[in-house]
């Protein structure tokens, strides 16, 4: 079960970040293309970052709500693989990306309830992956990477049409238990890999990839899901 599950570690701004990801076994390398969060990297620092990604490590560009002029920017100068549309974009605006650049798309739909998961069904018709996260609260600053989970009994089992990835509210700590209870086969991390907000720490990548990908390993949390958390 272990060599199925793929990782990303999201939020990586240097060279030594991308490094420690791949020495890590992760699959997925995201850098984050918001001004407003912590982790936001210059096309500049991507690109450098980026060029330093060996072969098999899928580089992902998260944007929110980005128009064509931004994602031209990015997609001239940062060798990409896959985007990451992280806002309020609509199926016809993933399908409009996809398009355009000839890249996969993944979707980020933000999930607080079971009435949040009729998005994951509009978008698993225009997007090649889907990626579940918690939902922001109201007025937050940040469409992900806010540290918050959601309840994963409302994924557990399901399926869509597309490939999935659990991300929200993630540590090395409780990470193989959302697996054992979603049967998820990817999984995001970004704020659960930090020393502080926007700087990864190495060791923390390490021990959340071996967690993720050697669930068996790890001993059962006392609770699947604890909503005080």
């Amino acid at each position: 079960m272990s060599a199925a599950i793929r990782v990303k570690i999201c939020g990586l701004r240097s060279a030594a970040d991308v490094r420690a990801v791949a020495a890590s076994g992760a699959g997925y390398a995201g850098f984050v293309f918001f001004p407003k969060s912590p982790r936001n990297v210059s096309i500049n620092e991507a690109r450098a970052a980026a060029l330093t990604a060996p072969a098999g490590l899928c580089k992902v560009a998260l944007v929110v709500d980005a128009d064509d002029a931004t994602l031209d920017s990015i997609f001239a100068d940062v060798p990409l693989d896959m985007w990451q549309l992280h806002g309020a974009e609509t199926p016809a605006r993933v399908a409009e990306v996809r398009a355009r650049y000839g890249l996969p798309v993944m979707k980020a739909v933000g999930v607080a309830d079971e009435s949040d998961l009729a998005g994951l069904m509009d978008h698993a018709l225009a997007a090649d992956q889907l990626l579940i996260d918690a939902k922001p609260p109201k007025g937050a600053a940040l469409p992900g990477g806010n540290g918050l989970s959601f309840d994963w009994r409302l994924v557990a089992q399901r399926r869509w049409l597309r490939p999935w990835m659990l991300a929200g509210g993630l540590s090395a700590e409780n990470v193989a238990e959302a697996i054992r209870l979603t049967n998820a086969r990817q999984v995001d991390v970004s704020s659960g890999v930090e020393s502080a907000p926007g700087i990864k720490d190495h060791a923390k990548i390490a021990a959340f990839v071996a967690a993720a990908t050697k669930p068996d390993d790890v001993p059962r949390l006392r609770r699947a899901f604890d909503p005080g958390v």
